[in-house]
């Protein structure tokens, strides 16, 4: 009898307790309601956008401003941003989602602290721009994640847009509003950008008065940004930016090791915080670096754009004749897309350089990665670390990562290891980011820089026995250049092969 009296007290208790938590009510799946129903005004609304490199994000709002937008762009992401990422952002995100999410309500938290603004006048009167895509990626979700952590700041309805850059636009009603003509500036804006930043990346490592390169490029990106902002002039800042340049004075027969930064878009591009600041550190120790450009990740696009349409004329999607209209159209894109990179490189003052052939890519990595699969950098990353070897690109290939990033650790933790046992040969190194633990990818990075530099100074050596000549005669032999044309990794060996046939 006393069983029945607790089993029937626990009941009652369950019931009481199941009531005041809501959980006998129906579940309703939870999606994400677009909050504003005012339309985006480009003459009101101020535009924030940001997280790329420096030079991209300056280029990127002279482009804006030049349309007609009210514009900011939004600082390097620092660890006050990844604090209030982890404050207000879901647990268990990405290292890029905590940086840049966390970054943008501390920029609206710095504006209501340092200009009086109200949140209620934030949410109306500015608004946040970002790209989204598609994929196992938790990119595909930022939208979501800045309307959540903004929404837990006290910005609740704050707008953000969105563009996408993998496949149709979705339904979101709040899509920045993106025509030809702009889609073409911010094409422009980023190809200048690459160019100026690898500039940059070639001549800092070499330069005989440490902080020239920096003083040319910020004054070349005032006399572009400029330019872009007020629609004309760009050719003329060009040319003076080209002048600028090559006032710097290099000594390029340093046998340094060059070191490729490949992995994760984000990771690999940011130069803050977020990868520990690895460009700088890796200068610091000698080394020269190579990021890849954003214009690679267009062509990528476009690669996996076309290798669609070829898989959907061979299941009878298309005619022959329209899936050959459809890889024309693409091909014609990518063609002006590599040729307006080359036209800039050459204004800047940087012959020689190329960028990547994604079909080689793709027929280099196919023999690892499945091409289908799209999460991530896809096949690039396999296709650029066997290449990086096989055709003496670089001394070390460095494969940066945020914490649990599914599509990179999948490549350079499960694939990677096969690549290396292939091409023993192959100085790799893979790091993760989790905005701590600098010290340790410091001193990871500085023992896999050892074997790099031997492997510099042996080519460079090589070089100068080969083509028998004296090294210092080269010296005072030098030609202004930046780029030379590929033989081995080093600049320094590849220097001297130019330079020899230039006596």
């Amino acid at each position: 009898m006393e069983s029945s009296n607790i089993e029937q007290q626990l009941q009652q208790f369950e019931s009481q307790q199941r009531e005041q938590l809501g959980l006998n009510q129906v579940p309703i799946h939870w999606h994400d309601a677009a909050l504003q129903t005012e339309p985006f005004d480009k003459n009101r609304h101020t535009v924030l956008f940001g997280s790329l490199t420096h030079a991209h994000d300056q280029l990127l709002l002279a482009t804006l401003k030049g349309c007609g937008y009210r514009v900011e762009a939004l600082p390097t992401p620092d660890m006050n941003g990844l604090q209030r990422g982890k404050e207000f952002g879901n647990r268990g995100q990405c290292n890029p989602t905590y940086f840049t999410v966390g970054n943008l309500v501390h920029y609206l938290q710095t504006l209501c602290e340092q200009q009086g603004l109200t949140a209620e006048q934030v949410v109306r009167d500015y608004a946040f721009v970002t790209a989204s895509t598609c994929g196992p990626c938790r990119f595909g979700m930022y939208v979501t994640e800045y309307r959540k952590a903004l929404r837990d700041a006290g910005f609740d309805g704050f707008r953000v847009m969105s563009f996408q850059t993998e496949g149709a636009v979705d339904n979101e009603p709040l899509g920045f509003p993106i025509s030809k003509r702009l889609t073409l500036a911010l094409l422009r804006a980023v190809v200048i950008g690459d160019v100026i930043n690898a500039l940059g990346y070639r001549m800092r490592p070499y330069e005989i008065s440490e902080g020239e390169t920096d003083q040319a490029q910020a004054e070349s990106m005032g006399l572009i940004a400029s330019a872009i902002a007020q629609g004309k002039g760009l050719g003329k800042a060009l040319a003076r930016s080209k002048a600028l340049f090559n006032r710097v004075e290099l000594n390029l027969l340093q046998a340094k090791p060059k070191v490729s930064i490949i992995g994760e878009f984000w990771a690999m591009t940011t130069e803050g915080e977020g990868n520990y600041q690895l460009q700088r550190f890796l200068e610091s120790e000698g080394a020269e670096c190579e990021v890849q450009p954003i214009a690679a990740w267009f062509l990528y696009l476009i690669w996996a754009e076309r290798a669609s349409h070829a898989e959907a004329t061979r299941a009878g999607q298309y005619s022959a004749w329209a899936g050959r209209f459809q890889q024309l159209k693409l091909r014609l894109v990518e063609r002006m897309l590599k040729g307006y990179f080359q036209h800039i490189s050459k204004k800047l003052g940087m012959d020689y350089y190329k960028l990547s052939d994604m079909d080689q890519l793709a027929k280099t990595s196919e023999a690892y990665y499945p091409t289908q699969l799209r999460g991530g950098e896809g096949h690039m990353e396999v296709g650029k670390l066997i290449q990086s070897f096989r055709d003496k690109k670089h001394h070390l290939v460095l494969s940066v990562k945020p914490f649990g990033c599914m599509p990179s650790s999948g490549v350079s933790d499960g694939i990677q290891p096969l690549v290396t046992a292939h091409y023993p040969e192959a100085n790799f190194l893979a790091v993760e980011t989790s905005g701590d633990g600098a010290v340790n990818v410091y001193s990871r990075v500085q023992m896999a820089l050892f074997r790099a530099r031997k492997s510099a100074e042996s080519e460079y050596q090589t070089q100068l026995q080969q083509h028998q000549v004296d090294e210092e005669q080269l010296k005072k032999n030098r030609r202004q250049a930046r780029y030379f044309p590929h033989h081995v990794a080093g600049t320094a060996a590849n220097a001297v092969a130019f330079l020899s046939a230039q006596k």
